[in-house]
């Protein structure tokens, strides 16, 4: 495990519809039975609320708390509005526990060693023409993916899994 001023971090990027999740819903309970904390950060550029009117955490971040904790029996979630700017992906990493390894669904730029989902029956072009992080392809059709480039295959949860932990980038935090 990393020390209490490092994460390990890889990333898992691609289009709406490429199967992120499915993957992401795959590789966690493969690596927690190998022993392995993991916990992960999902992006969104939509805009999401949590809270629900009328509650009582909402009245409470809508009164002006910057930060409102939800604690309950079995989790708890802490909310915080930034002052001005959105958090970067460092300053997430920083309010996390530190764990084996982070899985970053999203932050496209943000994460140096990304894997990234691509089903070209999905419609979109593959993002690793353009990003320069991307390091490995997880696909079904290996053949359209550039020489120069790792390809895994989609449905081998293990081999993501191996790649994943061997290839996750330590963020230095202090």
């Amino acid at each position: 495990m990393p020390s209490a001023s490092q994460q390990a971090v890889i990333g898992l990027v691609g289009r709406s519809g490429s199967g992120k999740t499915h993957l992401m819903a795959r590789l966690l309970p493969l690596l927690k039975a190998r022993g392995l904390r993991v916990s992960t950060i999902k992006h969104t550029h939509h805009h999401i609320d949590i809270d629900k009117p009328g509650k009582d955490s909402f009245i409470h971040r809508q009164a002006g708390a910057s930060e409102v904790m939800l604690a309950t029996p079995e989790r708890w979630v802490l909310q915080h509005s930034p002052p001005e700017t959105p958090p970067t992906l460092p300053d997430l990493l920083r309010r996390m526990s530190r764990v084996d390894l982070v899985v970053v669904e999203g932050f496209h730029a943000d994460v140096p060693a990304t894997i990234e989902v691509f089903r070209p029956e999905v419609g979109k072009d593959a993002l690793f023409h353009t990003q320069t992080n991307i390091i490995a392809v997880a696909t079904t059709t290996p053949a359209m993916i550039a020489a120069s480039l790792m390809t895994l295959n989609l449905d081998d949860t293990s081999a993501i899994a191996e790649f994943a932990l061997r290839h996750a980038y330590v963020f230095h935090l202090d």
